[in-house]
C-alpha cells in the first residue's frame, strides 16, 4: 500500500509576505485543477492556503518523486520557479509530517499560538479534498485525527484561554497609535472570518461606528448588522474612505484594491487627518506605496509579529503540555499506519454494528417484559444479524487484500459509507474577547 506521508510548506517563519503572496494557492480548486495524474506517485493530497502559510500534504509511493511532483506543480501554478520556491519551503516526512500537521491544527505553529481560525481553515481544506476525491483512507484518518487532537489540546490545556488572532493584534496596534478608539470610525474591507474577528475586537475596544464593504453586498450587510454597523457597496469604497480613520482589509483579491494615488486624493479631502491601515490579506490589498504618504500608517501582516511576540511568553508552558499530547497522538497514529490493512477496518465495522444493535436493544427491551432467557435469545438474534449483514462485504475485502491498490480504494469507500472516520467537522470554534 502506498502510505508514505510528506508535507511541503512555507509559512510566516520561512518566507516574507511577498513570497507567500506569490506562492499562495488560495485560488487552487482540487475539483478542477488536479495535481495528480493517473500514473502519478502521489495518490492522496490536501492543499492548505492561508495568509500565513501554504502547505501541501501528500500520500503515495516514492517520497523523492512525490516531492518533485508537488514542487513542479506548485511553482508552475504560481508562475514561479522550483529554484526560488525551494529556498523558502520546509519538507517533513512520515512521523514528522504527522506531528507538524497535528501542531498546525492545534495552533501551536501559528503566528498567534492558540488562535482558533487555523482549525476552521484546515477543515475547509479537508472538505475540498474530500469533495474532489483527493483524500482517501490515510488522509481521511489523518485529518480527522488532527481535528480530534486539536479538540483535545483545547480541552486539556489553557493554550486558548487567552487566545488572540491576527485581527486582535491589528486592533491592539491601532490603540497604540490612536489611544482611545471611541472617537474614531473604522472600515472593514472584506466580510470573512478575519473581518468578523476584527469587528468583534474593535467593538470590544470602544469603536462605536463601523462600516463594512464587500464584493458581495449581502454578506457586508449581514456582518454590519451583527455589530450595529453600516454596509457600503464595494463600488463606493473610495467615497467611504474619506470618512474613516481605521481601515482593516482582508479580502481574497488577487491584486491590490487600494492604490497610493487614490489615498493621496482622499487625504486632501480629509485635510490630512491621520489614517491607519492594516492589511491582513495575502496577497496584499493595500498598495505598499501608501505608507509613503503624510499622516498615513500602513502595516501588513508581517508587521504584526512584534505584537504577536508579546503574547508568546505566557503560553509557553501550555504549549509544552500541548506538545506532549501531540507526541502521544502521533505514536498512536503511527501504530495505526503500521497496521494498516483490512483488519482494523473490519474490527471498526463490527464494533459500530454491535454498538447500534446494543442501542436499539436497550430501547426495545425496556418496552417488553421478557424473562432472562428470552432476553438472552433476543440479544443473540440481534448480534447474529449484525455479523451476517457484514459477512459479504468482509469476505469481499478479504478476497482482494493481496491487490494493494484495489483494496485501498474499497477500504476508502467502505469507511466513507459507514462513517468509520466521522467526527464533528463543524464544531464551534470559540473566540475570546479581549
Amino acid at each position: 500500500m502506498n502510505k508514505n506521508i510528506i508535507l511541503l510548506g512555507l509559512n510566516h517563519k520561512t518566507a516574507p509576505v511577498e513570497i507567500r503572496e506569490k506562492y499562495a494557492l488560495s485560488s487552487f480548486d482540487p475539483k478542477n485543477q488536479q495535481l495528480t495524474l493517473s500514473n502519478s506517485t502521489l495518490k492522496e493530497y490536501l492543499v492548505l492556503s492561508t495568509c500565513n502559510r501554504v502547505e501541501i500534504v501528500g500520500v503515495g509511493g516514492a517520497k523523492e518523486k512525490m516531492v518533485q511532483e508537488i514542487l513542479t506543480f506548485w511553482a508552475n501554478f504560481c508562475s514561479g520557479s522550483v529554484k526560488e520556491l525551494t529556498q523558502y519551503i520546509y519538507i517533513y516526512q512520515d512521523l514528522e509530517a504527522i506531528k507538524h500537521l497535528f501542531s498546525v491544527a492545534a495552533s501551536l505553529d501559528s503566528m498567534m499560538i492558540g488562535e482558533p481560525q487555523i482549525l476552521g481553515q484546515l477543515k475547509d481544506a479537508y472538505r475540498k479534498a474530500v469533495e474532489a476525491g483527493t483524500a482517501k483512507v490515510i488522509l481521511n484518518r489523518l485529518l480527522h485525527k488532527s481535528f480530534s487532537v486539536a479538540k483535545k489540546v483545547r480541552t486539556e490545556t489553557n493554550i486558548a484561554s487567552s487566545a488572540v488572532s491576527i485581527s486582535y493584534a491589528a486592533v491592539k496596534l491601532a490603540k497604540k497609535i490612536f489611544g482611545e478608539l471611541s472617537n474614531y470610525t473604522a472600515l472593514l474591507i472584506g466580510a470573512g472570518e478575519m473581518a468578523e474577528l476584527a469587528a468583534l475586537h474593535l467593538v470590544n475596544n470602544g469603536i462605536h461606528k463601523i462600516f463594512v464593504t464587500n464584493r458581495t453586498f449581502e454578506r457586508a450587510k449581514e456582518l454590519a448588522k451583527t455589530f450595529n454597523g453600516q454596509a457600503v457597496p464595494f463600488n463606493h469604497l473610495l467615497d467611504i474612505l474619506v470618512q474613516v480613520d481605521i481601515v482593516i482589509s482582508s479580502t481574497g483579491a488577487p491584486n491590490t484594491i487600494v492604490q497610493a494615488k487614490q489615498i493621496k486624493s482622499i487625504l486632501k479631502k480629509r485635510k490630512f487627518k491621520p489614517m491607519f491601515f492594516i492589511d491582513i490579506a495575502v496577497p496584499r490589498d493595500i498598495d505598499p506605496d501608501v505608507n509613503q504618504l503624510e499622516n498615513i500608517f500602513l502595516y501588513d501582516i508581517d508587521d504584526l509579529k512584534e505584537v504577536v511576540e508579546e503574547n508568546i511568553a505566557s503560553r509557553q508552558e501550555e504549549a509544552r503540555k500541548a506538545n506532549l499530547i501531540i507526541q502521544e497522538e502521533v505514536e498512536k497514529f503511527h501504530l495505526w499506519l503500521k497496521n494498516l490493512s483490512i483488519t482494523p477496518t473490519i474490527k471498526e465495522l463490527m464494533a459500530k454494528g454491535e454498538k447500534i444493535a446494543e442501542q436499539e436493544l436497550t430501547k426495545t427491551l425496556k418496552k417488553l417484559h421478557l424473562s432472562p432467557e428470552q432476553e438472552k435469545q433476543v440479544r443473540l438474534l440481534a448480534f447474529s444479524l449484525v455479523k451476517k449483514l457484514y459477512l459479504d462485504p468482509i469476505l469481499f475485502l478479504k478476497r482482494r487484500q493481496q491487490e494493494e491498490e484495489t483494496v485501498t480504494n474499497y477500504l476508502d469507500i467502505l469507511r466513507k459509507m459507514f462513517h468509520l472516520d466521522e467526527i464533528e467537522t463543524k464544531d464551534n470554534i470559540h473566540t475570546h474577547k479581549k
